[in-house]
């Protein structure tokens, strides 16, 4: 048998180093737990950054994606397919918008939020061509295009990459005073993540997103909420958007919504926002394949029982006692929603990244971010039992630091 130090080794030699695993080398997985090479299981605390929000192998999502495989698994947009149809209409009505325009990846999907924002501004609100800004966040994170790292405030990300696209104006996340000082006659759009998930899981304050729907009302400005981490059941509801009961004008969706079998993504907006598109000015091959559509219905399946928010919000409040209960004891802050928390370690203990080596010991796979930092996306589909043992293995991992 190959181990899993041969396996690091190899990956480590023949692939590029844009990533920077933990030293773990998984197998095979199912529910809220996987199993390495050797046969050590360890509890999944990242969900594949939340694309894994129904958990690993989950039978439903399998069972519709093995039928489709028997059946047909692409055509291309040049024809239409049987899964197609079912899915548009099944995003739509989960999202309450009159239209989908599918993708694959989340970066994909920001990509054309971004150019229908733009063809809106120019063909619906009347910005003179190739003037049209978006306004974006500071430490957003959106995905790894040129584009889109063009905005980016991450030197990792942004860094050695230009020249870079104009037509976006970055400020500060939160701030509503910010965003309305940054509005011209050229805006056509707000782009914001209403949980910021990379930057560590940040919470803007309450009201924020009311007030910035208002705005963008007001300012006849489209509101474009990325939810392709915070979507889908994550924080409890299945938008981050709805716990202030704001409607976006495009919502962007990815992750979860391949339900961790395949990339799907996809905006969802009203006619008089997506009809600006016209056949031949965006697409994609695999775009709304009908693998992913197949995949995907079953996930607007699942979410429209709504059990899994009701999970998420119930879990959450247990994880997020229980994380409480360790602000002081080598914790700094905790944030978050839902199954989803940002957990702030006091840096004169260990990073991020000791923290969550030390946990990966322990049986838990967490990741950090940004320093000390770890981020916690557990399944939804945890036991509140092991929810809880995982807990205390950080607290543990934490003490031991301390020692």
């Amino acid at each position: 048998m190959t181990t899993s130090a041969e396996l690091i080794e190899l990956s480590e030699r023949r692939s590029a180093h844009n990533y920077h695993p933990l030293p773990i080398v998984i197998h095979e997985a199912r529910g809220a737990w996987v199993t390495d090479v050797e046969g050590k299981r360890y509890l999944d605390f990242l969900s594949g950054y939340s694309s894994l929000n129904f958990g690993h192998g989950n039978p439903k999502i399998l069972e519709a994606a093995q039928r489709q495989l028997q059946q047909l698994t692409l055509t291309s947009r040049a024809f239409y397919h049987d899964q197609f149809a079912a899915f548009c209409s099944g995003l739509g009505d989960l999202t309450g918008k009159d239209m989908i325009l599918p993708m694959n990846t989340g970066a994909e999907a920001v990509e054309t939020a971004i150019k229908v924002a733009r063809k809106w501004g120019y063909e619906v609100k009347g910005v003179e061509r190739d003037q049209a800004n978006i306004i974006v966040m500071e430490d957003n994170f959106h995905g790894r295009t040129t584009t889109i790292v063009s905005f980016s405030t991450d030197p990792d990300a942004h860094d050695g990459f230009g020249p870079y696209t104009p037509g976006f104006s970055v400020v500060k996340y939160g701030s509503i005073e910010a965003v309305r000082e940054a509005v011209d006659s050229n805006t056509v759009a707000v782009l914001v993540e209403p949980i910021q998930g990379e930057a560590g899981v940040l919470v803007p304050p309450d009201g924020y997103l009311t007030q910035l729907r208002e705005l963008c009302t007001a300012e006849n400005i489209l509101m474009i909420a990325d939810e392709i981490q915070s979507g889908l059941g994550r924080t409890g509801k299945t938008f981050a958007c709805d716990h202030e009961g704001v409607v976006p004008d495009i919502y962007v969706l990815g992750k979860a919504l391949g339900g961790g079998v395949v990339p799907v993504s996809a905006i969802a907006a009203d006619s008089d926002v997506l009809g600006v598109i016209k056949p031949g000015q965006h697409g994609s091959t695999f775009g709304g394949n009908p693998l992913a559509c197949a995949v995907a219905n079953a996930v607007i399946e699942i979410l429209n029982t709504g059990e899994y928010q009701d999970r998420a919000a119930r879990l959450g409040e247990v994880l997020h006692a229980r994380l409480a209960e360790l602000v002081g004891d080598g914790v700094v802050t905790v944030r978050g929603r839902g199954l989803w928390a940002g957990v702030d370690i006091d840096p004169s203990l260990a990073t991020g990244r000791e923290v969550s080596k030390a946990l990966m010991s322990r049986g838990v796979l967490a990741k950090d971010t940004h320093g000390s930092t770890i981020r916690l996306a557990p399944p939804i589909t945890i036991s509140e039992e092991d929810l809880l043992w995982a807990v205390d293995q950080l607290a543990e991992t934490i003490a031991s630091f301390r020692r």
